[in-house]
């Protein structure tokens, strides 16, 4: 491998977890005779965009420090160009990097980035939304939006959130396009799934793919309260697909309709959406390092 320059964007409050010594982390795990790198902090929502707008012209590989949100953004800059990225995760549920095999110790994924290799991957768009991982409405874009919030972090916190709401809240009625064919569906949440979890280890499509050029439409009923156990230990046990409050239907192209709620959970940010959605997958169109050994044995790509 010929001698590469790094862009370090370091999110420094993502996932609540401090990046004081991130520097000397890269100092001492970094292969400094192959790679040259800078590291540079981000201030607020959307810096790294502009940040990466100023340095369009240098050849350099992007790493997002922080979580999915850190990600998203530099992915969605990234996108259709031909600078690659990768990711060090130290947010709060990593979805992306779980799925891709990253380490969750710093230390660790950035010795994962000096054996790392390239790959391209899909991309997906709800409305005018870029996403890289996992898109939804209903209960899990509530949630989202609730625990976007909170004062309560990480998985703990995202837990306390659902169970609040999981009592009062109702199935809607929508009505879908996927691939052509439309459909009418009672569900609790649909979720576009490009990858294969919300985060936390949390899959609701185990066998999704992020280089198929498919998008993983998944419909879930509300379950019962004595069906929640089972369908809990289902998604943590990667099975959450054989699940008969589950349909999933793959497509290039879903529209939907009735989106009542108004957002959508884009990546695990809540965002506007309007009652109406059209989810595109972007066939490989970004450039992503990836480690050649994850710390996972789970079907990365």
């Amino acid at each position: 491998m010929s001698y590469q320059r790094i862009l370090f964007l370091v999110n420094p409050i993502s996932g609540g977890k401090s990046k004081r010594n991130f520097q000397s982390l890269v100092l001492q795990n970094f292969d400094l005779k192959r790679f040259d790198f800078e590291i540079v902090y981000t201030e607020f929502a959307g810096h790294a965009t502009e940040i990466l707008d100023r340095r369009k012209d240098i050849d350099e590989i992007v790493v997002a420090v922080g979580g999915d949100g850190t990600v998203n953004e530099i992915a969605g800059f990234l996108n259709g160009g031909s600078k690659p990225m990768s990711i060090i995760p130290l947010g709060s549920g990593n979805g992306l990097a779980r799925h891709l095999g990253f380490s969750l110790q710093a230390k660790k994924a950035i010795q994962q980035l000096g054996q790392a290799k390239e790959i391209a991957i899909d991309s997906c768009t709800l409305n005018e939304h870029y996403f890289l991982s996992i898109a939804g409405i209903g209960f899990d874009s509530l949630i989202a939006k609730e625990f976007s919030q909170s004062t309560r972090r990480g998985f703990i916190g995202y837990a306390y959130v659902a169970v609040r709401e999981f009592f009062k809240y109702k199935e809607q009625s929508y009505k879908l396009n996927i691939g052509g064919k439309v459909l009418h569906r009672k569900a609790a949440l649909i979720t576009f799934a490009n990858s294969n979890q919300f985060g936390y280890n949390t899959k609701i499509s185990p066998e999704s793919s992020l280089t198929d050029g498919l998008v993983d439409v998944c419909i879930l009923r509300k379950p019962k309260l004595y069906q929640v156990p089972c369908l809990l230990w289902k998604i943590w046990r990667n099975k959450a697909h054989k699940s008969s409050l589950l349909e999933i239907i793959r497509a290039k192209e879903i529209k939907l309709e009735n989106n009542k709620f108004g957002y959508a959970n884009v990546d695990g940010e809540s965002l506007p959406a309007g009652e109406k959605i059209n989810v595109r997958l972007h066939e490989k169109s970004l450039k992503i390092w990836i480690p050649i050994y994850g710390y996972g044995k789970e079907k990365r790509f």
